[in-house]
């Protein structure tokens, strides 16, 4: 088939979708890309945010894929490749999501130009994140931390970090490893760092040279390497459902495209994310709130035991004061959706959806005294 694919335009969905129309060509489809500016790429202009708010009723429209689900009504592009954390738990009856392939380092990393993790910060230090689940979990572990709000995609928040407007940052490890040389470049750690061993290391490029011209802006930084400093356990910050992961949407009516996709599924990161998706949607919630999911699948292909799957979820309350954690393995016979309702269920029991119904009271109060000016 020849399979026309709807992608954003940054750097890391470009990355995605060119990824998955490598891994399309090689089952023998011929492949192109569509770009598509989608409402939550137009939010990074100024002007545009300050005259079109975030308002839950946008947020749960998915800002980020509206203008593709429309190209896909339309018929204007066979399918879209979407970091699987920016989709609703749950698609309109019309869509799929016909395939998630291998899943990516789901964990949440700090990057910072001078302290090696997130103790060793600073008191008060600035951390840029505008994500309510990052800075609920990270107030709980230092509640001293302010917060910048910083937008757009990865390379912008590398820049505003190199530029000094924050201490640290805190982004998906994926996008980092799948970005690679052209925003970042492998180092060697120093046997004493204290994530030596892990490969790969990246550092950003704040000298580049001619292979990275195109890619920063020469007077961007001041000239200190910025770090990957922490890939964080999730027993510290759990990161956000089905994040780390790609969603490969259809036409629910698409059978031919469904079927030329269905070989990039990979059947653990399959039932991990849906699992994960299913904690969120059981408890009310969209992708803002803060929640954290990682289901654990070992090994290769569909779990068929109770011991293959542990399902880690936590809720916090917006001030990091309050955190309701809960373990889960497998019951045997149960489904991804039954363990991630049951994940839900668990967490209500402990007060959970009272700490999300605070926390959207007191966001308005949080956002005055948290972020730095």
């Amino acid at each position: 088939m020849h399979l026309r694919i709807g992608s954003r335009g940054s750097k890391l969905a470009l990355w995605q979708s060119n990824y998955i129309a490598s891994r399309l060509r090689s089952l023998g489809h011929t492949t192109e890309i569509v770009l598509i500016r989608t409402t939550g790429d137009r939010m990074q202009d100024p002007a545009f945010a300050a005259a079109n708010p975030i308002t839950p009723e946008l947020d749960n429209k998915g800002i980020f894929i509206k203008e593709i689900e429309e190209a896909l009504l339309a018929g204007t592009i066979d399918l879209a490749v979407h970091s699987l954390k920016d989709l609703p738990t749950v698609l309109e009856s019309r869509f799929t999501i016909a395939a998630v392939p291998e899943r990516a380092d789901a964990r949440d990393a700090l990057l910072c130009p001078e302290w090696l993790q997130l103790h060793t910060l600073p008191e008060g230090a600035r951390v840029g994140t505008t994500s309510p689940r990052r800075i609920a979990q990270l107030l709980a572990h230092r509640p001293d931390l302010r917060f910048v709000p910083v937008r757009g995609n990865i390379d912008t928040r590398l820049r505003k970090l190199g530029r000094g407007e924050c201490d640290a940052l805190v982004l998906a490890c994926a996008g980092i490893d799948r970005l690679g040389t052209e925003l970042l470049q492998p180092v060697e750690l120093d046997p004493a760092h204290p994530e030596f061993g892990r490969e790969p290391h990246f550092e950003c490029v704040t000298h580049p040279g001619e292979e990275h011209a195109a890619v920063m802006q020469v007077g961007d930084f001041p000239g200190q390497a910025d770090w990957v400093r922490e890939r964080f356990s999730p027993q510290v910050l759990c990161p956000a459902p089905g994040q780390g992961a790609l969603g490969i949407e259809v036409l629910s009516e698409a059978l031919a495209v469904a079927e030329a996709v269905a070989p990039l599924n990979d059947a653990a990161a399959s039932f991990a994310t849906e699992a994960e998706r299913w904690t969120l949607h059981a408890l009310g919630g969209g992708c803002s709130l803060p929640v954290g999911a990682l289901c654990t699948v070992t090994g290769t292909g569909a779990p068929t035991q109770p011991g293959d799957v542990t399902l880690l979820a936590n809720v916090t309350a917006a001030d990091g004061e309050e955190m309701i954690v809960v373990s889960l393995s497998l019951e045997r016979g149960e489904s991804a959706k039954s363990l991630g309702t049951r994940m839900a269920q668990a967490l209500a029991a402990r007060g959970a959806r009272d700490l999300l119904e605070m926390g959207e009271r007191s966001e308005e109060r949080l956002d005055a005294v948290l972020f730095a000016s």
